[in-house]
């Protein structure tokens, strides 16, 4: 294989000048140019993707830190930074993490020593105080990790407001809510919203709030074990679609017609939410539109070296379908 040594033999100019051409970085005149580029095509030469980020001190390179790739939402959010990162010429590197410290510390080692021009992270365990260290833009994705650090989230607390009006809308007299991590700040302002709506309902009990952990087989048993105790619940609102997958199966196991017994709400609008029998009616992220939000913001600071702190919130929408759409149509007639 040939090295740039040998392209610098055969262009009879030092390795220094190959270097400038290859990374168009200072001037090189026309006549030297054309010679390193013919002796480039001569030896298919292959430039060193670790030397070349070493000359420049950047590899081009950006990473999205994901904590559950098994969660539908975040391949479809992945797919949002691959597409702006390729268009601008970065290479895209993805890192599930388990949402585990130790890990992410890894990575972010392991990344920075290949000369990574910035992190985008989705993570409920970092701090601020763990990424000080780290000297490429870093932005928050789907939950804030620090109030001096770039992110990109949505209305999680009136979105799921309006999620629960909904649901007393179409006639829901007893609603529970499946809440995500406690440790997760998203989940935190979801089961807010929720609280907002009923905490001083007359038929409020505390007992209507169990944890589904954002996880399928987790929100199935919570919500076996919730509508076993209380069988007057009507209405759930999941606090992320995966969960809301849970309730719909929970509620199958349990002969409960839906909607017609029990009215079922998530969030996130993942597609599976539209495959599932019945399809979920949910609070819809824009999930791709904060993906490339988040992208877009990463590359503007990386280029401009802009260490400016930039906020954006979108705004979730309602999408009915078939897990409350029949109770509505019924209450309304």
């Amino acid at each position: 294989m040939a090295t740039i040594r040998d392209v610098a033999e055969l262009a009879k100019v030092s390795t220094a000048t190959v270097s400038r051409v290859i990374n168009s970085n200072g001037y090189v005149n026309d006549e030297t140019k054309k010679r390193v580029k013919e002796a480039i095509e001569q030896l298919n030469y292959l430039p060193n993707d670790v030397a070349r980020s070493l000359f420049k001190g950047r590899s081009q390179m950006i990473a999205l830190f994901v904590p559950d790739i098994t969660n539908p939402f975040f391949p479809e959010l992945a797919r949002a930074v691959e597409d702006v990162t390729n268009q601008y010429g970065y290479t895209f590197v993805l890192c599930n993490t388990d949402n585990d410290n130790d890990k992410q510390m890894d990575y972010l080692s392991a990344l920075q020593q290949k000369s990574v021009d910035g992190f985008i992270m989705v993570s409920s365990s970092m701090t601020g105080e763990h990424l000080q260290h780290i000297q490429v833009p870093i932005v928050a994705l789907d939950r804030i990790i620090s109030p001096d650090m770039s992110s990109v989230t949505v209305n999680n607390r009136s979105g799921s407001r309006q999620a629960v009006q909904y649901l007393k809308s179409v006639g829901c007299t007893r609603i529970a809510h499946i809440a995500g991590p406690e440790h997760v700040d998203n989940a935190v302002y979801r089961m807010r919203g929720y609280l907002d709506e009923v905490k001083d309902e007359d038929w409020f009990n505390s007992s209507y709030v169990v944890s589904g952990a954002y996880n399928f087989d987790a929100a199935r048993k919570a919500a076996m074990n919730l509508l076993t105790r209380h069988p007057e619940i009507d209405g759930i609102f999941a606090g992320n679609d995966l969960m809301g997958a849970g309730v719909l199966n929970a509620a199958a196991s349990l002969g409960k017609k839906v909607p017609d017994d029990l009215a079922v709400i998530g969030f996130d609008g993942i597609t599976m939410g539209e495959t599932v029998t019945p399809a979920l009616t949910t609070m819809a992220q824009p999930i791709y539109e904060i993906g490339k939000s988040a992208a877009e913001i990463l590359i503007n600071q990386i280029g401009t070296s802009d260490s400016g702190v930039v906020t954006e919130e979108f705004n979730v929408q309602l999408i009915e379908r078939q897990s409350t759409l029949r109770k509505a149509e019924t209450y309304e007639q």
